[in-house]
């Protein structure tokens, strides 16, 4: 079913390749007579814009109780794209730390095949606070990354760590669940 929640979920979808292309060739804008801080902007407006859409296409979706399978599926799927984009295209162009990179990339990959077991065994697999807590730290330090923004590989070992610990709630959580199951 398309609805608004699905539809922005949709644009995050589109975006995160056009950002991660944008983020890799800051020569569009320097070989244009720009300056590079232009591709920086450009790409950074780009992620602003998708991660706002997360926030709205959430609670859209709560409060017209416009919540859809497709929108299960697209949302966190649509939300990974744009951080996985995110974050390769800034450790492909020397912006990021490759080992805070690496530690977010498998605590996401872990916890998303993780919480594909818990759906086929029917456990709950609701985001937690601590990780939509991770997910804003996470977005927060790629747009200081992208920007080149003072303190930004400090606010991404805090993403990182806040990533390692939800990864542990949620591994945590999920033990508990299937323990009871057993």
């Amino acid at each position: 079913m398309m609805n608004l929640p699905n539809i922005l979920a949709l644009i995050r979808l589109a975006v995160a390749p056009f950002m991660f292309w944008i983020i890799l060739t800051p020569e569009l804008f320097t070989d244009n007579g720009y300056d590079i801080t232009w591709s920086y902007y450009f790409s950074s407006l780009l992620f602003v814009i998708a991660s706002i859409t997360d926030y709205f296409d959430g609670y859209i979706a709560r409060e017209l109780d416009q919540k859809t399978m497709v929108g299960a599926i697209i949302d966190p799927l649509a939300d990974k794209m744009l951080v996985i984009a995110a974050f390769l295209g800034l450790m492909v162009m020397g912006g990021a730390s490759i080992w805070a990179i690496y530690i977010i990339l498998v605590r996401e990959l872990f916890i998303t095949g993780l919480r594909t077991v818990a759906v086929a065994e029917g456990i709950d697999v609701s985001a937690s606070w601590a990780g939509k807590v991770k997910t804003v730290a996470q977005m927060i330090a790629i747009g200081f990354l992208l920007m080149h923004w003072p303190f930004a590989n400090i606010i991404l070992w805090i993403a990182v760590l806040l990533t390692v610990y939800s990864g542990t709630e949620y591994l945590v959580g999920f033990w508990k669940s299937f323990k009871k199951l057993i």
